[in-house]
C-alpha cells in the first residue's frame, strides 16, 4: 500500500470509445442549453428554467449531475447579472429585459459526465454586458484552440489570459478575470484533477495528450474586478464589484485531429 499518491504527469486521457461516451452525454447537455435559451424571456424564473433542462435530460435517460451534488438544490446553476457562477434557480427570481443570464448544465450518461455553460441575454444588453459576453465566447474560443497534445495544461491558462487582454483592446471595455475559479479534467466524475486556472504562465502542469479532456470555463468580470464572495446560501458567487459576469464552458478532449468539442449545441 502506497502512503502517498503520486501526480499524474499528464491530463487524464480517454480512449475513442470512451470519448464517444462521453460526446454522448455532452450532446445531452448541449440540448438542454438550447432549450433554456429558447425559454429564456421577461417573465420567466430560474425555477422555470431549470424545470427545462431537468425534464430534457431525464427524458433522455440521463441524470443531471448538479442535482444533489454536495447538497445543490437545482439541475443547472442559472447565474444572473453580478452572480458569476453557483446561482441557485428559484421561482421567486424573474428575468427582465437586459439581464445577462449565464447557465451552467451538467449531465451523465451511462456513466460519463457532461459540463458545458452557455451566458445569453434577456432580449437585447447593454453595449458593454453585451461587450463582456462576446468577449468571454471569444476567450474560450481560445483556449479551446490550445487544446492539443504536446501543450502542458497552463498553456491553456495562458491563452486564455492573452486572449482577455486581446477582448479589451478590441472591445474597449475592462475585463477581469474571476480569481480562484477555473477549469477541470472531467470523466466518470465531474470534477477531477487538474484544476485548470484560468490565468498563468505558459509550460506548466500536466502534459496534453491524445485523449485528453478538460471542461475549459472561463469567467470575466465587467469592470476589471478578479474577487468575488459567497452569499450566505454558501453557493452564490458574486462579483465584488456588483458588475455583470459572463461565463462560457465546453468540455474539450485532445485529439491528433484537433480540439473536439464534446458538449456540442444543436
Amino acid at each position: 500500500m502506497s502512503l502517498f499518491r503520486r501526480k499524474s504527469k499528464t491530463v487524464p486521457a480517454r480512449t475513442p470509445g470512451e470519448l464517444d461516451a462521453m460526446q454522448a452525454a455532452g450532446e445531452l447537455v448541449g440540448r438542454a442549453l438550447v432549450a433554456v435559451k429558447d425559454a429564456v424571456g421577461p417573465g420567466v424564473t430560474t425555477q422555470d428554467l431549470n424545470d427545462v433542462a431537468h425534464q430534457i435530460i431525464i427524458g433522455a435517460g440521463g441524470v443531471p449531475s448538479f442535482l444533489g451534488y454536495e447538497g445543490f438544490p437545482g439541475s443547472i446553476c442559472c447565474s444572473v447579472n453580478k452572480v458569476v457562477v453557483h446561482g441557485i434557480p428559484s421561482s421567486e427570481l424573474v428575468l427582465a429585459e437586459g439581464d445577462l443570464v449565464s447557465v451552467d448544465c451538467g449531465a451523465i450518461l451511462d456513466g460519463w459526465h457532461g459540463d458545458s455553460a452557455w451566458s445569453f441575454g434577456v432580449g437585447e444588453l447593454a453595449e458593454d454586458v453585451g461587450k463582456l459576453n462576446l468577449s468571454t465566447a471569444e476567450v474560450l474560443d481560445a483556449g479551446i484552440a490550445a487544446m492539443v497534445p504536446g501543450n502542458r495544461l497552463t498553456d491553456i491558462s495562458h491563452a486564455l489570459e492573452v486572449a482577455t487582454a486581446a477582448a479589451e483592446l478590441r472591445h474597449g471595455i475592462e475585463l477581469g478575470i474571476v480569481a480562484d475559479y477555473g477549469g477541470h479534467a472531467i470523466g466518470r466524475e465531474m470534477h477531477m484533477d487538474p484544476f485548470l486556472p484560468n490565468e498563468g504562465k505558459p509550460g506548466k502542469g500536466e502534459h496534453i495528450v491524445e485523449g485528453s479532456v478538460l471542461a475549459i470555463e472561463p469567467m470575466l468580470i465587467l469592470g476589471g474586478e478578479t474577487e468575488s464572495f459567497v452569499l450566505d446560501d454558501d453557493w452564490t458567487v458574486v462579483s465584488a464589484n456588483g458588475r455583470p459576469s459572463a461565463h462560457w464552458e465546453h468540455t474539450v478532449a485532445a485529439t491528433a485531429a484537433g480540439p473536439r468539442i464534446l458538449t456540442p449545441r444543436p
